[in-house]
């Protein structure tokens, strides 16, 4: 079939492309044969219908990615797609503080009202926290005492609409984005001359309502302000004209205030002056609005849920939803794993419970209130045979040394130059590819990114040393044992290996009980954890048979022990001993509730000089993660 060139090839959307192909359609046409395209007032109506054309393209283009939840770029889009599967986006959070509040009165009750501020400073600026509801306190011995008052980071504020139903424009918003709807309570009142106020609370279960439900509605809409709204009389209860709308909800400066520990009372409660505040949990959960990504990734998943908790994407998604403030979430069910308060997290099933385990964005564990409010908010999600158990994160920290060669013929910079970018990148390693749950450390790809660090780098070598950290009951009477799990296989390639030298297992200093000599862990390459002391470099035996290290599990148990004292490092005071092991593997994994993570500060980094490369005689200087040079040497190939 003969191809008709007078048509327009509409297939390019590109500026360029599309003038081309007018002028292509044009030249084909009798009326503008030999007609000169470029040098004529065409040339300007071609580029106006170029550029038509290319926006109309780009529009289009961009309306299509917007309809969909997984392409969708602007925040207003992926919102409004996550409503239509009935989720909620999580506002801004402020950091929370639990204090108790004693007024010195004789009076026999008191009343803390809502908004009552508390004053605090956190790297030397202040900052305001309230309480958000009325408490009232009964008087004993002259003190009036207000035990567990959570107070919320932020200004307490109240904002009030006039109900107009027949302005259909009119909303009821929270008019700062950084409100933080935990902290919203809503109030209709009759109206302005009739002070009777009814509380709303917020719908969670729309079969539940009835055309009389006192309940509100909340959505995010642009700019990141979240709107509240009612509903139409049958689905629930509707706002009259006359009605005022009251919201009362905190503003906060959402993170910067985590942390903070003192607080004193900014004025008189209840009149009383005489204030003492004493802090029982320190501010924590403050936590920015949910990010775009975390929507698109929390919605689909939300929504698969059905509103119960059965697999673990269920419990991640509702554990985000309750604690925002998570960076990380890991779940595990009992058929992989248990946790036993002596053990820790062990490999033996339990059956029944799914373990929780998250990492918040202080990088701290979750405080026992916290804890329990979590499993508290889950339960009318889980199905009744199972039971959440919430564990701390267990942390696995890799030591890594580093050597390399470069060609100082291919590049203009320094060995020290060279030294401190390939320290960046361990960091940019550590940050994008570990400190989450699930992670593998992989000694290939980060000797690929080492390797992209620059071009004349010719040679990499990267041995990591495993470590944890344990904290010890510190004693003089008391024998405790301790549990770490490496969860990965050690480095014993034969029995006896290397006992002669310790092993591969080491440790930090401690004191042990009837002991005056500084005593430290190894092993001897058959099974056994020692317990030693030096003499002028010479190993000491104390305890030949201190505890067990398992080679194929990586698993270590030291035996009951009275440890009455952690000695200093560098001068600097300790409260945890450091056990060090050589993995039999580059690669390392982790297990369960296990994160891994790079300390860049005790790796260390050596470049030398490739001689091979550049035909010379090089040195080669050693340099710690903070670049200061160790050691030098001049040997040569």
């Amino acid at each position: 079939m003969a191809v008709n060139e007078k048509r327009l090839s509409v297939t390019e959307f590109d500026f360029d492309d599309v003038k081309d192909n007018l002028k292509v359609f044009l030249k084909n046409q009798t009326e503008f044969k030999d007609y000169d395209f470029e040098g004529s007032g065409m040339n300007i109506m071609l580029d106006i219908l170029a550029y038509n054309t290319h926006y109309l393209g780009f529009n289009a283009n961009m309306l299509a990615n917007e309809m969909f939840l997984d392409s969708a770029s602007l925040r207003s889009s992926v919102v409004s797609h996550a409503k239509t599967l009935g989720y909620e986006v999580t506002s801004a959070r402020s950091p929370i503080a639990t204090v108790n509040v004693a007024l010195a009165t004789t009076s026999a009750s008191k009343t803390m009202p809502a908004g009552t501020a508390f004053s605090t400073t956190v790297d030397e600026v202040s900052y305001q926290f309230v309480t958000i509801a009325d408490a009232t306190a009964t008087g004993a011995g002259g003190v009036v005492t207000f035990n567990n008052v959570s107070i919320y980071e932020g200004t307490y504020l109240t904002s009030k609409y006039l109900v107009d139903t027949t302005n259909p424009e009119q909303r009821f918003l929270l008019p700062d984005n950084r409100s933080d709807t935990s902290t919203l309570k809503v109030q209709v009142q009759t109206s302005a001359s009739d002070s009777t106020v009814t509380t709303y609370t917020k719908a969670t279960d729309i079969t539940q309502l009835s055309s009389s439900s006192t309940v509100y509605f909340l959505q995010e809409v642009e700019d990141g302000l979240f709107e509240v709204y009612f509903g139409d009389g049958v689905v629930s209860k509707a706002v009259s004209d006359g009605n005022i709308v009251i919201l009362k909800y905190v503003v906060t400066n959402i993170a910067e205030a985590n942390g903070a520990f003192s607080f004193t009372n900014s004025g008189a409660i209840d009149t009383v002056t005489d204030v003492t505040t004493t802090t029982m949990a320190a501010a924590s959960g403050g936590a920015a609005a949910e990010s775009t990504q975390s929507i698109k990734l929390s919605a689909p998943l939300d929504y698969a849920s059905q509103g119960r908790c059965v697999t673990t994407n269920d419990y991640k998604v509702y554990v985000q939803k309750f604690y925002p403030q998570a960076t990380a979430v890991q779940i595990f069910g009992g058929e992989n794993g248990s946790f036993d308060s002596s053990l820790g997290v062990v490999s033996t099933p339990d059956y029944g419970k799914v373990f929780i385990s998250v990492r918040n964005n202080l990088g701290t564990n979750l405080t026992t209130d916290e804890k329990a409010t979590l499993v508290s908010d889950l339960s009318p999600y889980t199905v009744a045979s199972i039971t959440p158990v919430i564990v701390d994160p267990d942390f696995i920290y890799l030591f890594l040394t580093v050597s390399f060669k470069f060609n100082s013929l291919g590049t203009t910079k320094t060995k020290d130059t060279l030294v401190t970018e390939v320290t960046k990148s361990l960091t940019t390693y550590n940050t994008n590819e570990l400190t989450k749950f699930d992670a593998i450390f992989r000694h290939s790809q980060l000797l690929r990114q080492i390797g992209d660090v620059d071009g004349s780098i010719t040679s990499i070598t990267v041995s990591p040393l495993v470590v944890k950290y344990f904290t010890p009951t510190i004693s003089t009477t008391e024998a405790k044992s301790y549990n770490l799990y490496f969860n990965n296989a050690l480095f014993n390639p034969h029995s006896g290996h290397n006992a002669g030298a310790g092993g591969i297992l080491s440790s930090t200093g401690f004191k042990v009980s009837g002991e005056t000599n500084e005593q430290f862990f190894d092993d001897d390459g058959e099974g056994n954890v020692r317990l030693y002391y030096l003499t002028g470099g010479t190993r000491n035996y104390t305890n030949s048979t201190a505890g067990t290290i398992n080679y194929v599990t990586g698993e270590v148990n030291i035996s009951s022990l009275i440890i009455s004292a952690i000695s200093d490092i560098n001068s600097v005071a300790q409260t945890q001993i450091r056990i060090t092991v050589v993995p039999n593997s580059n690669d390392i994994v982790a297990l369960r509730n296990q994160v891994l993570e790079l300390d860049v500060t005790n790796s260390t980094v050596t470049g030398a000089v490739d001689n091979v490369a550049v035909g010379d005689e090089g040195g080669a200087a050693t340099y710690s993660a903070s670049g200061a040079t160790v050691s030098t040497s001049g040997t040569s190939y």
